[in-house]
């Protein structure tokens, strides 16, 4: 069973990994707007996985007895000053999630609370990757953008990238 506090702030993340989506998607359709095509799409992956990890923090909330409150989703923002700018947000966004789920961990410590302490374990490897997965895309445009040419080829391996749900 939940404490009142852990049922909160399991809500509060599922609000959290909401707008990651949101947020992604806003970004995909800036890079849509930009004629990257491929970042789009990356970016609408990402915004798949992110609703996979809402669900998985409703399904937990659910099979330990609590509650779900959903709150209303916050407006992420629509425009940026270039696609380096959106992916130095993306891993500014997976840095500011990470410390969620560290607030998370550190709270099922206080409350002694084992159940979800087992079921954070899996995010926080998963924040492990997907911080690196935002460093590396950055470096990765970064270089390109050392080229001609080196936008175009990023853009289109940014669109090889397909979703798979997380196990």
């Amino acid at each position: 069973m939940l404490s009142d506090r852990m049922q909160e702030a399991l809500n509060g993340q599922i609000n959290a990994e909401t707008y990651s989506s949101y947020l992604y998607l806003s970004m995909a359709a800036y890079l849509h707007s930009e004629g990257l095509s491929g970042c789009a799409s990356w970016m609408r992956v990402q915004a798949r996985e992110e609703l996979v990890h809402a669900m998985k923090f409703f399904d937990f909330v659910n099979e330990q007895g609590g509650r779900v409150l959903l709150a209303a989703i916050e407006q992420p923002p629509s425009d940026w000053d270039s696609p380096r700018a959106v992916f130095e947000a993306v891993l500014a966004h997976e840095k500011k999630v990470t410390g969620l789920i560290g607030d998370l961990v550190e709270l099922a410590r206080q409350e002694d609370d084992q159940a979800t302490g087992a079921f954070l374990e899996w995010f926080v490897a998963e924040q492990v990757e997907e911080e690196e997965s935002a460093a590396g895309v950055l470096q990765k445009l970064q270089v390109s953008e050392r080229s001609p040419e080196g936008l175009s080829e990023f853009d289109a391996r940014m669109g090889q990238r397909e979703f798979h749900a997380p196990s």
